[in-house]
């Protein structure tokens, strides 16, 4: 359970804020510790947008380059988290422009690995969930694997929380019944 300061915030989020406070200051520490919180999370948001895992560990390079560059304008008015996913999403997008232009070729594609128990029902779900189309999919990863809400998911793809709902609605839908 989180600790929770007056404010309603997360011991996390204070800790998050601490230090994008101190990386705004060019502490590369605090730079290390929220990549070391953040790499992984941000890989697997670019990895449902890019279906690369080479471009997917470019957006986490120039995610947190861009952290390290934007610290001192980060305004406070969302969630570290959401700030940076929504960083993350941009340039994203900037490497999906480039590569239908055609500056880049994509690279090998993960692949997703099998776990021990139940390998048939995970592909079932993988199947399911790489059939939504792209703006269902990252809305439904960003809920469930991210743990944003509505409103955050909503500030970070810069979109109104309405059209959140609708296409977590329609995924979930459409996820019923690729899996029934």
């Amino acid at each position: 359970m989180a600790a929770w300061n007056d404010d309603g915030a997360g011991a996390e989020e204070l800790d998050d804020r601490r230090f994008l406070e101190r990386v705004a200051r060019g502490d590369e520490d605090c730079l290390r510790a929220l990549y070391d919180r953040f790499a992984e999370r941000i890989l697997r948001y670019a990895y449902t947008l890019l279906h690369n895992r080479h471009l997917a560990e470019e957006v986490v390079q120039e995610t947190m380059v861009a952290v390290w560059n934007g610290a001192g304008r980060f305004g406070g008015r969302s969630k570290v988290s959401t700030w940076i996913f929504g960083i993350a999403r941009h340039r994203a997008m900037d490497l999906l422009r480039r590569e239908i232009r055609g500056e880049r070729v994509p690279d090998v594609v993960l692949t997703i690995p099998d776990p021990a128990p139940s390998v048939e029902r995970r592909e079932h779900v993988v199947s399911a969930l790489s059939g939504l189309p792209d703006d269902q999919r990252e809305v439904v990863f960003l809920t469930f694997y991210e743990g944003l809400s509505y409103k955050e998911i909503a500030a970070a793809l810069e979109i109104p929380e309405g059209t959140v709902k609708s296409r977590m609605y329609h995924a979930k839908r459409k996820l019923a019944e690729a899996l029934t």
